[in-house]
């Protein structure tokens, strides 16, 4: 009993030591290092960026908010039974996942100012969600196929339309599945907003290339704006991670 003991407090203690805590506290403790022992530069570039960093998060929620709901329209219309919609879907689905993200920024942002005129924002909003949501239309796709048709027709023999049954039967149970993949598409969302520095946009990545022109310092400031994007995509995929274990809370109780 007392050697079982032992091992279950060693496992615990070693169960908090892994890669996502090795990463995290690693890129946290270098950028402390470097802001400390050589403010000079380091601190420097990181008092550079706030407003950047600001900017990177207004764009990915703005995208996610958008994303998302185009992601479970796109995959609803891919198991429609009316040709037109599954077509519709599937045709945006095939068009967009052909065409790189950075084409589709400049084309939007560029090429359509011919007719019509938007800001940078907008531009980077609308070519970031129509990219994800192609993606993320397949991800909802999968997850609903993945639902036995049983309880569709359980629901059905209830009295439930194909409303109440997609929404209220079918999507909850599916969403166990879906959230892992939608998280991490989320995630590469936080990072493909870099791209949006091609349109002079003032993000993380656009400030840190200010800096760096007027400065010279290339290898601190991009050395700093890498440590910032690790530390804040960690901390999502934990916050991921965490919602994934909340939702298969009571299944590991059965």
């Amino acid at each position: 009993m007392v050697p079982e003991r032992v091992a279950k407090a060693e496992k615990k203690d070693w169960a908090f030591i892994n890669a996502w805590s090795l990463s995290l506290f690693g890129a946290i403790a270098a950028l402390f290092t470097l802001c400390t022992l050589w403010p000079e530069p380091y601190l420097d570039v990181l008092s550079f960026l706030p407003d950047g960093l600001f900017v990177t998060f207004e764009v990915t929620v703005l995208s996610i908010s958008c994303a998302v709901p185009l992601g479970l329209l796109t995959g609803l219309g891919r198991i429609s039974k009316n040709r037109a919609i599954n077509l519709l879907a599937s045709t945006y689905v095939e068009i967009i996942r052909g065409i790189p993200l950075l084409v589709q920024i400049f084309y939007i942002y560029y090429a359509l100012a011919k007719f019509l005129q938007v800001s940078g924002l907008t531009s980077a909003v609308i070519a970031i969600s129509f990219c994800y949501g192609a993606y993320m239309g397949e991800v909802f796709r999968a997850g609903i196929m993945a639902i036995s048709k049983g309880q569709s027709e359980a629901a059905r023999s209830l009295g439930f339309n194909r409303f109440q049954t997609m929404f209220y039967v079918i999507l909850p149970q599916a969403w166990r599945t879906i959230l892992p993949p939608v998280g991490n598409e989320c995630i590469a969302m936080l990072k493909d907003t870099s791209l949006v520095s091609v349109m002079a946009m003032p993000d993380l990545m656009q400030r840190g290339r200010s800096f760096a022109a007027k400065t010279y310092l290339y290898f601190e400031t991009y050395t700093i704006i890498a440590l910032i994007y690790l530390i804040i995509t960690l901390l999502l995929s934990k916050g991921v991670s965490f919602m994934e274990t909340r939702l298969n809370y009571y299944d590991k109780r059965k």
